[in-house]
């Protein structure tokens, strides 16, 4: 199963420990996340499901190519990294 983390900013905000879920894509891996933890769902995706301006999600190193549908696929063994971008000065 993949295994989907998150930064330390968005575990200090919501529950949400490293996690290995079932999932082809990476929005069928996010969905099972989110319906472990659904108030990580509103910092992650807008109300279209599309991720959030100020996140980006990782596949193995790389950066997902489908924000909108999060159609990107992922294999049994993927790691997902899901990090939200900080801001301030």
């Amino acid at each position: 199963m993949p295994r989907v983390t998150f930064t330390a900013n968005l575990r200090r905000l919501v529950d949400c420990p490293p996690a290995d879920v079932p999932g082809g894509t990476v929005g069928e891996a996010l969905a099972a996340v989110f319906a472990r933890s659904p108030t990580l769902r509103g910092y992650i995706v807008d109300d279209q499901g599309a991720l959030r301006r100020h996140v980006v999600v990782f596949v193995g190193g790389e950066a997902v190519r489908d924000r909108v549908r999060l159609s990107d696929a992922v294999a049994p063994d993927a790691e997902i990294a899901v990090m939200q971008a900080l801001s301030g000065g």
